[in-house]
């Protein structure tokens, strides 16, 4: 009989390494998911913090309405460019020269803005700043679907939903208070320390975490996504404006050259991916649980988007609330989101997405047709309620969506799949300000040419859109019942198209 193995003190000494080693990994990988974390948070609220600061720049800058829009269009047309490229970027390089290169792009933007002469200057710096924010979002997802365990993704997903729901919300509340005491310029002033530190430390701290892989850049596939997610991008914004009587073909153009050139881009990445040099790999789609996730991703979007532009214009416009008013009674709802994030992940961590989904695809859905209702004689409790109650929806729904449509991603594919997260939620928020955007103006144009108030036919608008977003949110209901944990979190295969 074989005498069974006795410890030796160098199997104990190697075991005492090697979990000095596994703690030591895990430490510099919270580390960089910090960093990451941080960084992100402070890139994603700079895109918000324009729109309450246009008048005071149209004052100060002397330009029109139409001029000073375009530091909020020409950051979203950047985003939508620069995102579909960040999936071959995010393959190519290591993190840590990728991270350096987003926060030295977004530093760099926020130091031009803060010292900017003119319009013009103002307007490169919003450029250079979205570069750097373009990258930094799918560089977080990639990199947590990489280094954390499947078991305790929905957790640390549910910190980057802090990142993509209270950032937002904060940005017009904290440009509205250092607007009312400073200058326009402290709006970046303010946030270039916070952008340096951050790569700073990023420079000493973040460590490369993943492998890179020698890959083809096709420059025809970046010629065509720019021109593809660009003029959709543009196209879908420029509709409102055409609703109020523009020149049609400032929407209508754009968005005819954008299908047209994404439908090439399609094309030319079927063609690419066969020798795996596609520029945004399509066989992400190939996952069921991924596609269904990025069409429930797409009506979130729509929703939030949607919602942010129109309830801002019946606050003000309806039922009479100033700027500072309409910020604080939507600051609580954003805030909720981002308490509730770490939470639903804790809880998508113990019984999957499927039945936070489905409540949260319901609870959209009525607070919708609840927002249908919405009159000039509406008490602002109510559109409070259904602020935070839509806020309590979307909460329940970003973390599970993001943690199992990338989850059932094989690992090669996680750059890819989050950039086309992060392409989706460009064009979706878009469309989603169009689609409210026209619907309520086309309305209240009709009510008014009939005799209607300005105050009536704005709510006359404003319902028959929300109304819109109530029918749409009917169809993902069903959708969300197929919403699933991914295999490799269950049963501890490796994740795939399942």
């Amino acid at each position: 009989m074989t005498e069974p193995a006795v410890p030796t003190l160098d199997d104990a000494a190697a075991d005492t390494t090697a979990v000095a080693e596994s703690a030591a990994t895990s430490a510099r990988n919270r580390l960089v998911i910090g960093l990451m974390l941080v960084s992100a948070f402070v890139v994603i609220l700079n895109e918000t913090l324009m729109g309450v600061a246009l008048p005071v720049l149209m004052r100060d800058l002397h330009v029109s309405a139409n001029a000073a829009q375009w530091l909020s269009t020409a950051f979203m047309l950047t985003m939508a460019v620069v995102i579909p490229i960040t999936g071959w970027l995010i393959q190519r390089f290591n993190t840590r020269p990728v991270f350096i290169a987003a926060m030295i792009l977004f530093s760099t933007g926020t130091l031009i803005a803060a010292i900017a002469p003119g319009f013009t200057v103002l307007l490169v710096a919003r450029v250079v700043q979205a570069s750097g924010t373009a990258i930094m979002m799918p560089l977080l997802f990639t990199t947590v679907m990489t280094l954390v365990p499947p078991a305790a993704r929905g957790r640390t997903m549910g910190n980057i939903s802090i990142v993509i729901s209270v950032a937002p919300a904060l940005g017009p509340t904290i440009s509205g208070l250092i607007l009312s005491v400073l200058d326009w310029r402290w709006m970046f002033i303010l946030v270039l320390p916070i952008a340096l530190g951050a790569l700073a430390l990023g420079y000493v701290r973040i460590r490369n975490v993943t492998t890179p892989k020698p890959t083809h850049f096709d420059v025809l596939s970046v010629i065509v996504s720019a021109f593809g997610f660009g003029g959709l991008v543009y196209g879908l914004s420029n509709l409102g404006a055409v609703a109020e009587g523009g020149n049609p073909l400032s929407g209508w153009l754009p968005l005819g050259v954008g299908i047209v050139a994404l439908a090439v881009f399609i094309v030319r990445q079927l063609q690419l991916q066969r020798r795996d040099d596609a520029l945004l790999d399509l066989r992400t789609f190939r996952s069921r649980q991924f596609t269904l996730s990025i069409t429930m991703i797409v009506v979130s979007m729509l929703a939030l988007f949607g919602t942010v532009i129109l309830l801002p214009i019946y606050l003000q416009n309806v039922l009479g609330l100033d700027t500072l008013g309409t910020g604080l009674l939507l600051l609580p709802g954003g805030l909720l989101m981002g308490l509730l994030a770490p939470i639903v992940g804790r809880i998508y961590d113990r019984i999957g997405p499927t039945a936070l989904v489905i409540t949260g695809s319901v609870l959209v859905s009525v607070v919708f047709w609840g927002m249908a209702t919405f009159t000039e004689n509406t008490a602002v409790w109510w559109v409070l309620a259904a602020h935070i109650t839509l806020s309590l929806a979307l909460a329940l729904m970003f973390t599970p969506l993001f943690t199992s449509g990338l989850g059932a991603l094989t690992p090669d594919l996680y750059s890819h799949g989050s950039a086309i997260v992060g392409t989706v939620q460009q064009v979706a928020g878009a469309a989603g300000t169009a689609l409210f955007v026209t619907i309520m103006t086309a309305r209240a144009a009709s009510l008014a040419g009939d005799g209607a108030t300005d105050v009536t036919a704005t709510a006359g608008g404003i319902q028959l859109a929300f109304l819109a977003g109530a029918i749409i949110s009917m169809f993902v209901i069903p959708i969300a019942a197929f919403i699933r944990r991914p295999a490799d979190t269950v049963d501890g295969s490796p994740p795939g198209a399942h």
